[in-house]
């Protein structure tokens, strides 16, 4: 028990406690349920933003504190009001786990109703005009065309694109070795052509400025490891650059790449197994992605459109 007032109705220090309750979560979320280190930081962000808006103390708030919250959150879309309320949820299971609370108020709680989101994905036309479009004369063009080959080429997050190391590539045996969500490790086949990108960037690959850095495929002109953020800048500089007007991310060409798999006929569970999902469920979207790319041509050859 955090603090041992399991029978308390109203906790006197409502919101000085918060903090303490916090960092026991995370730590929970760390260590007892394994999750990424981005899940653990949305879900913390999430949790503070609900009971800075509240003011109400983690063992008062009711079912109304919560439906009254996400009502009053008009700018939320569904699915970050859904994300908020499993978030909470699951901060107030911890709290009747440890003893400090005997309910959970968002089981009474309904989470919005989400449509099935169809994420957007490249053309294999588009992803192929955007890797072209890199000017490898440039400081960090080969480098950037190596991203973008591994991003598209093993369907990469772009988390693991940024933390991929070297001693995780296999390039005699063509597999390459993700650390992916809550550290679960999975082997990525790699084609040619994306071993060719790699081997061109390894070559002109800027000296490490660190011990930390050595191992780090993806650095900085400075030698230091490339963030996600810049992974992100990267890709939709050179989008525009290809002249592509769709909105795009780096997890855009993870989409593409799932996609372009079961249109040309690969096993879903291959698909599943290759993305590093738990539950086949989430790999499934990208057959109805298939299906509507179909059903558009269906539709607009059809005689009677």
């Amino acid at each position: 028990m955090i603090g041992g007032a399991a029978d308390r109705t109203k906790d006197p220090l409502p919101l000085e406690r918060l903090g303490t309750f916090l960092r026991g979560y995370v730590s929970f979320l760390r260590i007892e349920r394994g999750l990424s280190p981005n899940t653990v930081a949305s879900y913390s962000s999430d949790l503070k933003r609900f009971f800075a808006s509240s003011g109400t103390g983690p063992l008062e708030v009711s079912a109304g504190t919560v439906t009254d919250f996400l009502s009053e959150s008009g700018t939320l879309s569904k699915r970050s009001q859904a994300r908020l309320l499993s978030a909470l949820r699951s901060f107030f299971d911890y709290l009747v786990m440890e003893g400090e609370r005997k309910d959970n108020p968002c089981d009474s709680v309904d989470s919005p109703k989400l449509g099935r989101h169809i994420p957007s994905v490249l053309s294999v036309e588009e992803v192929e005009a955007i890797i072209e479009s890199v000017d490898l004369t440039r400081s960090g063009g080969i480098r950037d065309r190596a991203i973008l080959e591994v991003l598209y080429g093993c369907g990469l997050r772009v988390s693991e694109a940024s933390q991929l190391k070297i001693s995780c590539i296999y390039m005699a045996e063509g597999f390459v070795r993700i650390v992916g969500k809550g550290d679960k490790e999975r082997l990525v086949p790699i084609g040619e052509t994306a071993l060719d990108a790699l081997k061109d960037y390894l070559a002109v690959r800027p000296e490490p400025q660190s011990s930390q850095a050595d191992d780090i495929l993806f650095l900085n002109r400075a030698g230091r490891p490339l963030s996600r953020v810049s992974i992100f800048k990267m890709v939709k500089d050179q989008a525009v650059a290809a002249g592509i007007r769709k909105e795009i991310s780096p997890h855009t060409f993870r989409h593409s790449f799932a996609t372009h798999m079961i249109e040309n006929g690969a096993d879903l569970r291959v698909v599943q197994e290759m993305l590093g999902h738990e539950s086949i469920l989430t790999t499934e979207i990208y057959t109805h992605i298939d299906s509507s790319t179909w059903q558009r041509s269906v539709l607009e050859h059809h005689p009677r459109r």
